[in-house]
């Protein structure tokens, strides 16, 4: 595509606008060859301000199904054209090439267990801080191409969740027009500032580099050490998808942090500044929460998403999802296979109904050290997680393989 597009001085000034230039390329070439039109011959069509061939143009490609091209490929190329013209200042009209993205596949949720095999398939220090850096922070990947090590607060080694302070100018929007001073105030996990600093470590010792605060954090690994650019990223995820066997996208961790936020009920306007979105009423005091503030509300979101090192809460994520998995094949008749009966035996599920409530009455069995008299409330496998993230804890496990849990 690059050789395609040096042959047209428009198109390579275009391209230097834009992030996706790869990809952007294809597509407008694409749309030409379909058409039997050059780069050049479109933008003629707009000679005339008046004149609306282009737009017809560009509604016919959509129309034509004689193309036999997916819709997603279609969407993406009716943007493409879109962008070329409206960056040679000959925008088209709206309404023209008006194509709905049909999703065909429903959006990836990754498991803590999928993570931890992308991580592990990391080869050097750099993809391996990247998967939990992205993980942690939910920065988009057309800012991880533009962050410096200057976002990152003073003295961040000290800081348990080190916060990363990103002005509107990078990202969605480039502080122009309604997200003027729109601003990204996310931090980071104590896993993936761990591995942040091994990434630092490696430049600095073994790569022989000097760290400055105007420097790109994310760069190639040899020399001559360039910034990573918007495409550089999308590689590193194909490759790490490709040894993993997980297929993942850096958006993909967008909505991971997002569902942790929403699983600890955080306000939605604190939830909008750690994603870098515009808070609705920005100018109401209490939508501008401070850094300390932001920080003890991202910390109870922690054991939900960190993934690298394995945790009793990532175990419980996984009894639960077994018996989740286990209980509805129950329901539906569905006979168990072996394998089933092998996870039955390693995580130690009981098939048992069990009471709501019970009453331990005095005289009666305390073998296992708990208080006659007492009343317990018995909960189910999927209650506990629930309330271990709402400050319970186990304080006691009895022999038939129960816990007792208290606040």
């Amino acid at each position: 595509m690059e050789r395609w597009a040096k042959n047209y001085p428009k198109v390579m000034t275009w391209l230097g606008k834009l992030q996706t230039k790869n990809e952007s390329a294809w597509h407008l070439w694409l749309f030409c060859e379909k058409v039997g039109k050059s780069p050049d011959e479109l933008l003629s069509l707009k000679d005339d301000p008046k004149s609306r061939e282009a737009e017809y143009l560009l509604d016919n490609f959509v129309a034509d199904e004689s193309l036999d091209l997916p819709n997603s490929v279609k969407v993406s190329a009716v943007i493409a054209v879109k962008s070329f013209f409206k960056h040679n200042y000959r925008e088209l009209a709206k309404a023209s090439g008006q194509i709905t993205f049909i999703k065909q596949k429903p959006y990836r949720k990754h498991t803590k267990e999928e993570l931890l095999r992308i991580y592990r398939s990391a080869q050097n220090p750099r993809d391996r801080a990247l998967i939990p850096f992205t993980w942690s922070s939910a920065i988009a990947k057309e800012t991880l191409s533009k962050i410096l090590w200057k976002h990152l607060e003073d003295e961040w080694e000290k800081q348990e969740l080190p916060h990363i302070g990103l002005p509107d100018v990078l990202i969605k929007g480039h502080g122009r027009g309604k997200y003027k001073d729109t601003e990204q105030h996310t931090f980071l996990t104590p896993e993936a500032k761990r591995d942040l600093l091994e990434y630092k470590d490696y430049l600095t010792r073994v790569k022989g580099l000097k760290i400055n605060p105007e420097d790109h954090i994310w760069i190639e690994i040899n020399s001559p050490y360039a910034p990573l650019d918007y495409d550089a990223f999308a590689k590193i995820s194909v490759a790490l998808s490709k040894r993993s066997g997980i297929p993942f996208s850096w958006h993909d961790a967008r909505r991971y942090v997002e569902t942790a936020l929403e699983e600890i009920k955080i306000n939605p306007n604190w939830a909008r500044k750690i994603r870098g979105r515009k808070v609705r009423g920005e100018e109401a005091p209490y939508s501008r929460p401070a850094i300390e503030q932001l920080r003890a509300a991202f910390k109870e979101a922690v054991p939900l998403l960190e993934f690298t090192q394995p945790t009793q809460l990532m175990a419980l994520q996984r009894r639960q999802e077994i018996v989740e998995e286990i209980q509805s094949k129950i329901l539906s008749g569905e006979p168990l296979t072996e394998e089933d009966r092998q996870k039955i035996k390693t995580h130690g599920i009981r098939l048992t109904y069990k009471p709501k409530k019970r009453i331990l009455q005095n005289g009666g069995d305390c073998t296992d050290g708990v208080n006659c008299g007492e009343v317990f409330e018995q909960i189910n496998e999927g209650d506990l997680l629930a309330h271990l993230r709402e400050g319970w804890q186990i304080i006691h496990r009895l022999q038939n393989g129960e816990v007792i849990v208290k606040k």
